[in-house]
């Protein structure tokens, strides 16, 4: 009874952002409320190295990787811009040195209009900034996909739209005072996902989450 009454609130705070014509609500809703309320009932922990979108940044280890015990991980598998505007006042109390964003890739399945993920996206980078001006924002483009491996989820097969998103997100870097980190091209074979980093065409395995990690190092953002 308990669950299914936070659920029942969840959709009612998300309607106030749907327009009918699209689905706002987070992919796993049970998932995300259950994580939200576990984040909820942590301490405040300032001035720590945090990760922050959907399933591939919660799909990351990134103490192990980091070797560090104290980075955050605020990822919600199935989240989308607008389940994570909700959850901006748990992620901001702790005041975080550094937030890297990852977001989007969901609104995109639920065919949420690219215009509309990007302004979420810079809504969300004001949250910080308001909220928090001493941490540092490094926003993240989305990755690739590649529907040819195994399993691939097919509503996911939106590559011209990230593009889209990513080249916006390029763009508005220096007049939003972000880092922009272009994490996508780095991922690219042949126009797609690097099949050896993934598991389904869009997830990624220990190799990618490697990788990503190997280029935030190289390029001085860790």
């Amino acid at each position: 009874m308990k669950k299914l009454l936070i659920l029942i609130l969840l959709s009612a705070s998300f309607a106030t952002y749907s327009q009918a014509k699209y689905d706002t609500l987070p992919n796993l809703p049970e998932h995300y409320a259950t994580r939200l309320a576990k984040f909820k009932k942590e301490p405040v922990a300032t001035g720590k190295i945090m990760f922050v979108g959907n399933s591939i940044t919660e799909g990351g280890n990134w103490r192990k990787l980091l070797k560090d015990s104290s980075v955050m991980n605020r990822g919600i598998s199935g989240d989308n811009t607008f389940g994570l505007l909700q959850r901006m006042d748990e992620i901001m109390r702790h005041k975080p040195s550094s937030i890297f964003l990852l977001i989007g890739v969901n609104d995109l399945s639920k065919d949420i209009p690219s215009e509309r993920t990007i302004e979420n996206i810079f809504a969300i980078v004001g949250r910080i900034r308001s909220a928090s001006p001493k941490t540092k924002i490094f926003v993240q483009t989305l990755l690739p996909v590649n529907p040819s491996v195994k399993n691939f989820p097919t509503q996911f097969d939106k590559q011209e739209k990230i593009t889209e998103i990513n080249d916006q997100l390029k763009k508005y870097g220096g007049p939003l005072k972000y880092t922009f980190v272009n994490i996508h091209n780095h991922f690219l074979a042949k126009g797609v996902l690097d099949a050896k980093f993934t598991y389904d065409g869009l997830h990624l395995n220990a190799v990618g989450y490697n990788h990503w990690l190997a280029y935030l190092k190289k390029n001085g953002y860790l």
